[in-house]
């Protein structure tokens, strides 16, 4: 288990007020917006599994965009800003982590996750076992 006040005071402000105020990174700014390696996105404050590289794409949003997640997530409706949107949250830590739509590619269920970098840390294919995320190797076979 992980200590979730001890990991907040370690986030810098933007990963702190993006995770824990709901707020936006702006577009094409984030380090994983343009970022395509190999391995697999986790929670910046609990480390849990979120996405696969293998399910990232380019929306040409400016936010790192995935038409599926790892595990299920939290989902909440979101009326802020005068729209209608679907607020996607880490199960485990209750980050907020962006918004879904219904605006992906269809050939793989038409979701679009619109995810903040802010709420993300990548961990590289190679460092997968060391990291403590060996299960995760099979989403690349």
């Amino acid at each position: 288990m992980f200590d979730k006040e001890k990991r907040l005071k370690e986030l810098t402000k933007q990963q702190y007020d993006v995770t824990q105020k709901a707020e936006t990174e702006y577009p094409f700014t984030g380090k994983y917006d343009d970022f395509y390696e190999k391995g697999i996105y986790v929670d910046i404050v609990s480390g849990e599994p979120l996405f696969s590289s293998e399910d990232k794409y380019d929306a040409g949003c400016g936010w790192p965009s995935f038409t599926r997640p790892i595990k299920k997530l939290a989902y909440h409706r979101d009326q802020s800003y005068g729209m209608e949107r679907t607020e996607v949250k880490s199960p485990i830590a209750d980050s907020h982590l962006g918004h879904v739509f219904t605006d992906g590619p269809l050939d793989t269920g038409g979701l679009r996750y619109c995810i903040n970098s802010a709420a993300l840390r990548f961990v590289p294919y190679d460092k997968l076992d060391k990291e403590g995320y060996s299960e995760y190797k099979k989403l690349f076979e």
